[in-house]
C-alpha cells in the first residue's frame, strides 16, 4: 500500500541541496556539528532526537533516530522512556496553556 510518507524518501535527504546548495550546505554543516560529542554524548543527543521526532511527529526522523539510538547502544526500554518524556512535555505544554483559557473565562464571567 502506498503511503504519503515513503520510507525510501529518507535516503533522498541529501538531495535537498539540488534546489539550493548553499543553504543546504550550511544546514548540513550545522546539523553535523550539533550531533558531535560535546557537553552531551552522541548517544544522549540521539535519544533527545528520538524524543523530539515523536513530539513533532516526523516519520522520517523516527525511522532515522530509531536506527541511530540502537546503533549507539540504547535499548528499547530507554527509547520508550525518551518517547514518554516527549509525550509528557507535549501534554504538559497543552495543559499549562489552559491557564489562558481559565483567565479569559474568569474575566468574562465577572
Amino acid at each position: 500500500m502506498k503511503t504519503y510518507y515513503d520510507p525510501e524518501d529518507l535516503k533522498k535527504f541529501g538531495k535537498i541541496a539540488d534546489f539550493q546548495k548553499p543553504l543546504a550546505d550550511k544546514f548540513f554543516d550545522y546539523y553535523g556539528a550539533v550531533f558531535q560529542e560535546g557537553a552531551l554524548t552522541a548517544r544522549e543527543k540521539s535519544l533527545i532526537a528520538l524524543a523530539v521526532a515523536h513530539a513533532i511527529q516526523c516519520p522520517y526522523c523516527i525511522d532515522a533516530y530509531t536506527v541511530d539510538t540502537l546503533e549507539k547502544g540504547c535499548d528499547e526500554e530507554q527509547m520508550m522512556e525518551a518517547v514518554h518524556v516527549a509525550a509528557a512535555i507535549r501534554g504538559g505544554a497543552s495543559l499549562v496553556h489552559s491557564t489562558q483559557m481559565m483567565n479569559k473565562a474568569k474575566e468574562l464571567s465577572m
